[in-house]
């Protein structure tokens, strides 16, 4: 879903947009190394934090006979061959009751800290009304990918696409419900005669993702704490025409999608398993593995009317274009517009622990 490039969020809009600046060439996803003159010694690594998982922050407050659920669900993505044991134990149990799954992850696995502190954004997978044909409101064309599209390869930014004819359109949407719907990869259509439809990311144009939320903040359309995903899209549809249509094309990146018939499951990660409504978080895959298991302790919101934090049990299951480094993680939490609310207020400074299983060297 979000592997689409973007499965990027109205969070995404607000957070995981922000370009990061980085003054001369370092580590994937860091600051450059610290200059060392020449005949002097390396620094050395910080050591790496091992420790128990039942000393995990927050971690007696989870619930761990849904995150089990969750874990038995998904662990076939682990490729590595100590999580493909710890999997084939847990498909082979009944589902757990919370004292039963606590010990289950306590006595398998111990936390591996990931120094430093990043960012916790989250996404949705969003529902969306749209029409077979286009009028006044429903005017955004839902375009598939085009024939001379090469993955990989740079294509048209947003404004030159959206400035061709579309012919081929498969859909019709408001242009902001377009704009959130390329955010967030895929979603749900609902058409004018009751037919519910999956739009599916099928490609991206290859541009860099730019987030619109810090230019509406700096140019005062929206408040410095208000700059959640529902007060963007408010603000676009409040602004339908040229003065949303000049925001919507400070963000480059366009998405492209094809049709099926919704079968009312959640949408499949880059993993290529469904992904279980907040228990999959998506990473930068340059640092981290599908199907790894991390503990995430995110606080300190800084978007009006977000919840004050977020500790629990996640699994590593997707990734997003705007999702970059290693203390990083965008949470799905779920289908609908209620997902979608709470998705696009967080904002929180994230910490991460990664579990390994006990015999694996970290």
């Amino acid at each position: 879903m979000r592997a689409a490039g973007a499965a990027l969020l109205a969070l995404s809009l607000a957070a995981c947009a922000t370009p990061r600046y980085a003054p001369a060439p370092g580590p994937a996803g860091g600051p450059p190394p610290p200059f060392t003159p020449p005949g002097r010694p390396q620094p050395e690594p910080p050591p790496l934090r091992v420790i128990e998982v039942a000393q995990l922050p927050g971690w007696a407050a989870d619930n761990h006979a849904e995150a089990f659920a969750a874990f038995r669900a998904t662990c076939q993505a682990a490729k590595e061959p100590a999580m493909a044991q710890v999997c084939r134990a847990a498909k082979a149990s009944p589902l757990l009751s919370a004292q039963e799954a606590r010990r289950f992850f306590e006595t398998r696995f111990r936390a591996l800290e990931t120094p430093g502190e990043g960012v916790l954004t989250a996404y949705f997978a969003p529902e969306y009304p749209a029409r077979t044909q286009p009028d006044g409101t429903f005017s955004a064309p839902v375009r598939p990918k085009p024939a001379d599209l090469v993955n990989g390869q740079p294509y048209a930014p947003r404004d030159e696409i959206e400035a061709r004819p579309a012919d081929d359109a498969i859909a019709w949407m408001r242009p902001e419900d377009l704009f959130f719907l390329q955010i967030q990869g895929s979603g749900v259509l609902t058409f004018e005669d009751g037919r519910r439809m999956k739009a599916l990311y099928a490609a991206n144009n290859g541009q860099p993702f730019v987030g619109v939320a810090n230019p509406m903040r700096d140019r005062g359309l929206l408040e410095r704490d208000n700059t959640s995903g529902e007060a963007i899209r408010r603000w676009l549809a409040d602004h339908r025409g040229p003065e949303a249509d000049e925001i919507m094309r400070l963000n480059p990146r366009y998405a492209f999608f094809r049709l099926a018939p919704d079968d009312g499951k959640q949408p499949v990660g880059s993993a290529g398993v469904p992904l279980p409504p907040g228990r999959a978080i998506a990473v930068d895959l340059s640092h981290h593995a599908h199907g790894e298991l991390h503990w995430i302790t995110a606080e300190a919101p800084v978007l009006r009317g977000a919840f004050p934090s977020y500790r629990r049990l996640v699994t590593a299951l997707d990734t997003g274009g705007a999702i970059k480094g290693e203390v990083r993680a965008d949470l799905y939490l779920g289908l609908g517009a209620e997902a979608g609310a709470e998705a696009g207020r967080v904002r929180h400074t994230l910490r991460m622990y990664r579990l390994m299983p006990r015999g694996a060297a970290p």
